[in-house]
């Protein structure tokens, strides 16, 4: 079990890092684009933020996944 909290731990803390600096580089650009969801449209957000937060998410859902299957 701790273990269990140890690594929800550094996820947690690695991809608020990734976030943070995500945030912080992002600052200057300028080139923004829309996402197109099956019934909206989001608003214009800066294209290095889009991919950015696709990254921390897929490794979010990745880590969460590779610890369910370590459970079993």
């Amino acid at each position: 079990m701790q273990f269990a909290l140890k690594k929800i731990f550094y996820i947690t803390i690695f991809n608020s890092c990734l976030f943070t600096l995500l945030i912080i580089g992002i600052q200057n650009n300028s080139d923004k684009r829309k996402v197109n969801f099956l019934i909206e449209e989001t608003v214009k957000l800066p294209i290095g933020f889009i991919v950015g937060t696709s990254f921390i998410t897929g490794s979010i859902i990745g880590n969460l996944f590779s610890f369910n299957l370590n459970n079993k």
